[in-house]
């Protein structure tokens, strides 16, 4: 077992199955900048352990003797809020249940399968490192009042017509829609919560890649446009980009960008990880330079490591106007960190005003000033 140094991550492991806690306890323990520091069967034992150590991030199963992990996620934001990753085999079964763990305070989900699920595991050791990893950085005071954030008041749905203007107001041979492409990890289940309720039902349209497993996005896009004036939906090949909407990409699949005459759509691919992610935002943005240039708006939200930082600044090249959330929202000041550093952001916008800075955005590029043109903030 590898030495640990004394910032290493301290780590409880909450499953009632005794295989899945000895793996997770054997792919952890071999991370020298992780620690397990307890292995129990249920939320009773974990709020027992927690009464004498004080994990930095808890794995948490859903399904389990005594008391779910829903209701173990609720008491433990509203008593002693932790960073939970979420590790369960509810995503082929219960959607609405995934959709509830990431509402009561989960700041990652990894799904496992109902059978081979140590196999699995071993297999997705790097994946569920990186996740305790990122976890661990998640400032849950911030985490928790964003999750809290104007959650009770949402916006009513209204027709169609009125979320989506008809084709004819486009007129051929002139510029071509403007599109919104939006990359998120940790913490954006919440942001992007809150940005996609600021956007106006007008607004150009908005692609979204945030890190989460397959099966996840669907009850996430479900959530959000139950929530959201605008419509939100998981992203299928081939789909419009349309204004008035929000597609999200499905999880372990690549979105890209295509142009089809006038308009933008959808390409649903698989492929190998990108930035250490499938999908990855890197290339949504890539594809959005390509198809897009300067018809384009880039955003980088919260999140761990660089996946965006270098498709953004290929987007700005490209004559695209480009935001970055600013420090003080973050959850996670990973992502837009690089992206800055590396000259991708024009202008940092704190989360709250981030809706409004694509609106002003979008007429920046609809009355001639592209990306290129600016200068960062």
């Amino acid at each position: 077992m590898p030495a640990r140094g004394p910032r290493a991550i301290k780590v409880l492991i909450v499953d009632d199955s005794a295989t899945v806690r000895q793996t997770m306890l054997d792919l952890l323990s071999d991370d020298p900048e992780i620690e397990v520091v307890g292995t129990v069967p249920d939320p009773y034992a974990a709020a027992r352990r927690l009464s004498t150590v004080v994990p930095d991030v808890i794995t948490l199963d859903i399904e389990m003797p005594r008391m779910d992990g829903i209701t173990f996620l609720h008491k433990l934001m509203d008593q002693h809020p932790l960073p939970v990753v979420v590790c369960s085999s509810l995503a082929a079964d219960g959607t609405q249940t995934l959709a509830d763990a990431l509402a009561a305070g989960a700041v990652d989900v990894i799904a496992k399968p109902q059978v081979g699920t140590r196999q699995f595991l071993l297999d997705s050791q790097v994946r569920i490192r990186d996740a305790v990893k990122s976890a661990a950085r998640v400032d849950m005071s911030r985490f928790n009042a964003l999750r809290r954030a104007s959650a009770d008041r949402p916006t009513p749905k209204l027709s169609p017509d009125v979320m989506v203007p008809p084709v004819t107001r486009h007129r051929v041979g002139t510029t071509t829609e403007k599109i919104v492409c939006i990359g998120a990890s940790t913490g954006g289940t919440e942001a992007l919560r809150i940005l996609l309720q600021g956007m106006p039902l007008d607004c150009p349209g908005i692609v979204v890649v945030q890190h989460m497993p397959e099966h996840f996005t669907l009850a996430f896009s479900r959530r959000l446009d139950g929530l959201c004036g605008i419509g939100v939906k998981e992203a299928e090949d081939g789909d419009p980009i349309l204004r008035g909407h929000a597609l999200i990409a499905p999880g372990n699949r690549h979105l890209l960008i295509q142009r089809d005459g006038a308009r933008y759509s959808v390409r649903i691919k698989d492929g190998p990880l990108v930035s250490r992610h499938r999908p990855s935002v890197d290339i949504l943005f890539r594809s959005a330079a390509r198809a897009a240039g300067p018809n384009a708006v880039g955003v980088i939200l919260t999140g761990m490591g660089d996946d965006g930082a270098r498709g953004l600044l290929e987007m700005r090249t490209v004559g695209a106007i480009t935001l970055g959330e600013t420090e003080a929202s973050c959850v996670v000041y990973g992502m837009p960190k690089e992206a800055k550093e590396r000259g991708a952001v024009i202008r940092e916008v704190p989360l709250d005003r981030m809706a409004r800075e694509i609106m002003v955005a979008h007429a920046e590029l609809n009355a001639g000033l592209p990306g290129t043109a600016r200068r960062p903030a």
